[in-house]
């Protein structure tokens, strides 16, 4: 594991940090209102963002209903580009005499269980850690069988050195330095592998904390298999640009 980075005053930042739940979503009507709903209960949040991207159902409504700020992307632009808006939009309300918010960035189908992410807070809050990253119980109906997984996991243990559990959770708590260090984010079903070799590599520190979440699992049926055909694939290019972009650095300092 990396060595952590500097010190933090937790007696000190405690009392005046707040925590920004971002929530990219598509097309998740049904379940975004419970979950807009969990997520304003999780302590230290003060801002739930839902970045609709291009959603064809009313999920903007419902979020927005349900007391989330929301912004819209006119088509679907990709999970990355949905954080990264997000991001954005709550750096634009943050305040210079207060600490930048800690983004919590979470599913838009976890429902009344978003509220279960609360335990990724303290690590970072608390300055031990730089990112915390969600560790998910089994999942009713799941039909993977680890071929993503695995090669997610064994490209950030040969980068980082660092081995994962649950390479590909998308419920994540990190501060804002730490987001800025991981942008550009990697395209599509990459964007979480990428993350976590970009910051590891740069020195800051992750955990996995284990967190009672259900969501919408990917079946066996067809369109399952296209899922996760597409994850390997991103998650496959974010891997090999980082791995070339490793051996463009270490030929120029040659």
């Amino acid at each position: 594991m990396p060595p952590r980075r500097r010190g933090a005053d937790a007696s000190s930042t405690t009392p005046k940090q707040r925590v920004a739940v971002v929530i990219p979503a598509k097309d998740e009507s049904r379940r975004i209102a419970a979950t807009v709903r969990a997520a304003r209960a999780i302590p230290h949040v003060d801002l739930v963002l839902v970045v609709d991207d291009g959603s064809e159902d009313a999920t903007q409504h419902v979020a927005r209903e349900a007391g989330a700020v929301v912004v819209r992307h006119s088509h679907n632009r990709g999970k990355a580009s949905a954080m990264e808006t997000g991001a954005a939009v709550v750096a634009m309300r943050d305040t210079e005499d207060r600490p930048a918010r800690l983004l919590l960035f979470i599913d838009g189908d976890l429902g009344e269980t978003a509220v279960n992410t609360a335990p990724l807070i303290p690590p970072v809050l608390e300055g031990s850690a730089d990112v915390a990253i969600a560790l998910l119980p089994p999942q009713p109906g799941a039909g993977g069988r680890g071929i993503v997984v695995g090669l997610a996991r064994r490209s950030i243990q040969s980068l980082t050195g660092w081995t994962p559990t649950q390479p590909l959770s998308g419920m994540r708590c990190l501060t804002r330095e730490a987001f800025e260090a991981a942008t550009p984010l990697a395209r599509g079903w990459g964007v979480e592998t990428g993350m976590t070799i970009d910051l590891l590599s740069k020195g800051f520190v992750a955990v996995e904390v284990p967190c009672d979440l259900r969501h919408r699992p990917s079946g066996t049926d067809l369109r399952g298999q296209m899922h996760r055909a597409a994850q390997y694939r991103d998650v496959l290019l974010a891997v090999n640009a980082r791995r070339l972009r490793g051996a463009v650095r270490t030929v120029t300092k040659r």
